[in-house]
């Protein structure tokens, strides 16, 4: 306990602090949203007027198109968020938590790194479950990506920090890791 009630409640505001925030560029999220809505629409096209299909096929397309359009959907919703990590947490803009800080076992952002684009990924210390917010993250087992339609530059900040930040937390629980 500190002997200042001061300090106490200056560093629960310090560790609430967003350090840096991580949102799809607007460029990138309308592309991805136009290529997702050209494609459900195509599918559409075929699975309507293609002459000499099988009936089931036109329904298969069909099929197709109502699910890419329904990720386009997702898509739209997804990256109207932002991530903001802070001195505990990787959370989304509207208080999910992706992962604690003492969770994360190794920040991934090499060349052959499995990541999506423009982004990096987190190795977690035990299996979390799965979820997915399309063009901003995924996480599946141990891994979590961020990235897809957002800044390189502002991801590459993110992880840089939090790589700072697993090893700080590392050496205050003396993890050799």
């Amino acid at each position: 306990m500190s002997d200042n009630p001061r300090r106490g409640d200056r560093e629960e505001e310090r560790a609430g602090e967003v350090l840096i925030t991580l949102s799809a560029s607007a460029p990138r999220r309308f592309f991805a949203l136009m290529v997702l809505a050209a494609l459900g629409m195509l599918l559409a096209w075929l699975g309507i007027g293609a002459p000499g299909m099988a009936l089931w096929i036109r329904l298969l397309l069909l099929v197709a198109a109502g699910v890419v359009l329904w990720l386009g959907l997702g898509l739209y919703e997804a990256t109207g968020r932002r991530l903001e990590l802070t001195r505990e947490s990787l959370r989304e803009s509207g208080g999910r938590v992706l992962a604690r800080i003492g969770e994360i076992e190794a920040v991934s952002r090499g060349t052959f790194a499995l990541k999506p684009s423009h982004g990096f990924s987190l190795i977690l210390k035990r299996p979390a479950p799965r979820a997915w917010a399309p063009g901003l993250w995924w996480r599946f087992g141990r891994r979590i990506g961020i990235g897809g339609v957002t800044s390189a530059g502002q991801a590459k900040a993110m992880a840089e920090i939090l790589t700072v930040l697993v090893r700080e937390h590392g050496d205050e629980t003396g993890d050799q890791g």
